[in-house]
């Protein structure tokens, strides 16, 4: 479970996606958990996530909203929204896939329809080839009334529910059937469901955990790309050619890793009560010296990728036959204690990527069938560890229902296998460290060394070696540098609130953003809070932002608007 922070300089909430994939992804996890007792699993909150969760139920709890979504919610007369909030509105509440989330609602649709035509066609082309105006964009927006967008937040929120919500919540379907027409009171029952959705939901998984259905463990803080905070040079034991930054290196790489790292085990232990026992490495990036790092900080596990091993056993000499069951061992660095497990990519990226597109019975036996036949060819005694790790939130907007259907056939059906069980990643750690012996005790394979990669194509090639993503690593190195300076002449309380903005701008978020292969829209949208970010922390430190924050990191974030098309900025 992971989210970049989105937060702004005065605290308010710049994009949506904590919010969203809470009310919708986050509590169809657990709920999908508390209906199948018998499925146990690992869950993984990134610090920086939980941080903005309690920041909404706080919001929730005062009704002092820092989110625009949530505020206009609120506001009794949307009547009154200004053209700005009005703009904002038609930008946001359409951000739904449009084959699960918006066009199985036909009033949704309809409210799209109307912002089609009225607004995203106030020009026209002539027959001459001239472009003639309708009318102004402001005028087109100005004729839409305040019943339309309360109609259209109201559905933006009821589109982004979890299924498990719907199904429970008797509100929620009698907003669905309303359809249309909905008022002041409806937008304030919806957003109460809201509070209370984010007020029991750490309280449902953590009742999980201490009932010992799963294990929570935890990234370090801000979500940083490990690797590379050490070594820009990492980047090139899996792309000898990758273009790497200006800059030689981040300075105080290793410090700055060990300050996630202890600021997540710190998070996790007072949230939760005790130390995470395992870390997913942010993106599961992994390399020798961080490895080092995180069993050094006493981690018993981490999670990669199958390509970051694969790689990393053609490196060390072992031969295709040795690599073929190699993701169903733990392995072990030498001179470490700190377990490593490898996600199986075939079919962990079945369910992020395919599944979406089967019938939801059928991807399950589909699901139920890869793992037969893989103990089927098994050749040991002690089990294969089939790990299945992907992100918790972005997939399910891709299956009908939220997924529901696809949960309910594969959990129901794995509890009920004689051959297959879900365990926890710490338990297996307990498995391999056990002084018991036997013929079936589970050993860790030593791996003489690893090429530093990520669960994405084994490499590190989304954060670093683009012109954009490197661009992006020499600003925040810049920065870095007038944070070493300047920092120890803070007040205490400013030296905090620096050190906690540092670690933001460190997240590997910024970085995977960037490139052509994104949609320019979110990619503007990053950017931007990105270079806010930056400047933000140089102002704290009391010194003067540089100018080149003022422009986009990535060619075409500019975005100038003439005759409705967008200006490509060099």
């Amino acid at each position: 479970m992971h989210q970049p922070d989105y937060r702004g300089k005065n605290g308010d909430f710049l994009l949506p996606w904590t919010l969203l994939h809470v009310i919708k992804d986050y509590v169809d996890m657990v709920a999908h958990l508390e209906r199948h007792p018998n499925i146990r699993c690992v869950v993984n909150f990134v610090p920086s996530l939980l941080d903005q969760i309690e920041d909404y139920d706080e919001q929730l709890q005062s009704g002092q909203y820092r989110d625009p979504l949530l505020k206009m919610l609120a506001a009794e007369n949307l009547g009154h929204a200004s053209q700005a909030e009005r703009r904002y509105l038609l930008h946001a509440c359409f951000q739904s896939n449009n084959s699960t989330m918006l066009s199985p609602f036909p009033h949704y649709t309809r409210l799209k329809n109307i912002h089609s035509h009225l607004v995203c066609r106030h020009e026209r082309e002539s027959e001459d080839g001239e472009v003639v105006q309708l009318c102004r964009e402001d005028t087109a927006i100005s004729y839409l009334s305040g019943s339309y967008f309360s109609d259209l937040l109201t559905w933006y929120f009821l589109a982004w529910s979890g299924e498990s919500e719907r199904r429970r919540t008797p509100l929620l379907n009698d907003l669905i059937l309303k359809g249309e027409g909905f008022e002041y009171a409806d937008r304030k029952a919806l957003l109460k469901w809201i509070a209370q959705t984010f007020s029991t939901l750490m309280p449902r998984y953590k009742a999980l955990a201490e009932a010992g259905q799963i294990e929570l463990s935890a990234t370090p803080q801000a979500h940083p790309l490990a690797p590379l905070l050490l070594d820009f040079k990492a980047a090139r034991e899996s792309l000898p050619e990758a273009t790497l930054p200006n800059s030689p290196e981040y300075p105080g790489g290793t410090d700055r890793l060990q300050a996630h790292i202890q600021a997540g085990i710190a998070s996790h232990s007072k949230r939760f009560g005790s130390p995470p026992v395992g870390m997913w490495p942010a993106e599961g990036a992994l390399s020798v010296a961080s490895v080092r790092e995180f069993d050094q900080a006493g981690a018993g596990w981490l999670g990669s990728g199958e390509g970051v091993l694969k790689a990393s056993l053609a490196a060390s000499g072992f031969t295709d036959a040795d690599s073929t069951y190699a993701s169903f061992y733990p392995w072990r660095l030498p001179n470490t204690n700190c377990l490593l497990f490898f996600r199986d990519d075939t079919l962990s990226d079945q369910v992020g990527f395919e599944y979406s597109k089967w019938h939801g019975d059928e991807a399950a036996q589909d699901f139920i069938g890869r793992l037969e036949q893989i103990l089927q060819n098994w050749p040991h005694e002690a089990a294969p560890i089939v790990s299945v790790m992907l992100d918790g939130e972005n997939a399910w907007e891709h299956y009908p229902y939220n997924g529901w259907h696809f949960f309910e056939a594969m959990y129901a059906r794995i509890a009920e296998h004689p051959l297959i069980h879900t365990t926890t990643l710490a338990d297996l750690q307990a498995e391999v460290n056990s002084t018991h012996t036997s013929s079936t005790k589970r050993e860790a394979r030593e791996l003489p060394s690893l090429v530093a990669g990520s669960w994405v194509y084994g490499t590190l090639s989304t954060w670093v070696g683009d012109v954009a993503k490197n661009r992006a690593w020499d600003l925040l190195v810049d920065v870095k540098h007038a944070y070493d300076r300047h920092v120890h002449t803070l007040e205490a309380p400013i030296r905090q609130q620096a050190e906690e903005l540092l670690q933001d701008c460190e997240s590997s978020d910024w970085f995977w953003w960037f490139g052509d292969y994104h949609p320019a829209a979110s990619v503007s949208s990053f950017d931007k809070l990105f270079r806010n970010k930056l400047a933000s922390l140089y102002l704290l430190l009391d010194q003067l932002p540089p100018a080149e924050l003022d422009i986009p990191i990535s060619r075409g974030n500019d975005q100038a608007t003439h005759n409705g098309s967008m200006l490509r900025a060099s």
